[in-house]
């Protein structure tokens, strides 16, 4: 199975595009779970057992892991997902972008060693450093194209020389045919900036979204609703982090995250 079919499965099944993003903070781990052998695992377990039913897919981050010395938390986090919750998929959110043989082993370090179904990459420094994570069909590989951070019209709203195109619509132009030639390519669109989202839409098809920044950024559902579903009225994977993980900061945190995936979930399916 690949993970586009994973992906399509799992819209249906959990009749959910809600992602979870598991972005652990020790800071803001709940008290009571600190003498467990390992914090940031045990506070992962609980929100995914927690939402399992009520999301597409998860999402780890990868830096709150290492820049926690915490990268053996995270490999038992994906664990346990392929383990108890096999059809969901996982996306390593790490987005990476070198040259070709360190490319290889930032690919192999995604889907090799940590058994994501999908990663996020960084385009800039062009198609060739894509490759490696391209080269197996059955993974899927997530774009950088219009991300959801104010600086990011730096250089993601710079219209090209010679083409007129924004550089943000080139990438998406670029992933929806050379580099799509497996079919497992998707794009990451932020919800900050709802009328790109639409151009990305018209532009890729029915291509799916990986959509950060709705909720803590101020990013809007209803607009990312209106801009970027798909003809099937599916397409999108709406992640939240810290709406879902931080909801509650006590005894309660893995209810309290249940109760706002649900609410999230709901606000989603009321408008599409």
């Amino acid at each position: 199975m690949t993970f586009l079919d994973k992906l399509e499965n799992s819209w249906k099944s959990s009749k959910s595009l809600v992602c979870v993003g598991l972005d652990p903070d020790r800071s803001r781990i709940p008290e009571h779970l600190s003498k467990d052998a390992d914090v940031i695992f045990s506070f992962n377990k609980a929100i995914i057992d927690a939402t399992a039913d009520l999301a597409c897919a998860f999402k780890p981050q990868f830096a709150y892991y290492a820049g926690q010395n915490a990268l053996g938390s995270l490999r038992k986090t994906i664990t346990y997902l392929r383990q108890s919750y096999p059809d969901i998929p996982v996306i390593l959110d790490v987005k990476r972008g070198d040259i070709g043989p360190t490319a290889t082993m930032y690919a192999r370090e995604a889907f090799d060693i940590y058994k994501a179904d999908a990663v996020t990459v960084n385009p800039y420094m062009g198609g060739d450093t894509l490759r490696p994570f391209l080269e197996d069909a059955s993974q899927g590989v997530f774009v950088l194209c219009r991300t959801s951070n104010p600086g990011s019209v730096d250089f993601q709203d710079l219209r090209v020389q010679g083409d007129g195109r924004r550089l943000f619509e080139i990438v998406a132009h670029k992933a929806a045919s050379e580099w799509n030639h497996n079919r497992n390519v998707a794009l990451v669109a932020g919800a900050t900036f709802p009328e790109d989202l639409g151009c990305i839409r018209s532009i890729v098809g029915d291509m799916p979204l990986l959509v950060p920044g709705v909720g803590a950024q101020g990013g809007e559902v209803a607009a990312v609703l209106r801009q970027g579903l798909d003809s099937r009225k599916e397409g999108l994977i709406i992640n939240s982090s810290r709406g879902i993980l931080y909801a509650g900061r006590g005894t309660d945190f893995a209810s309290r995250a249940r109760e706002a995936t649900i609410l999230l979930r709901d606000e989603i399916n009321s408008l599409r």
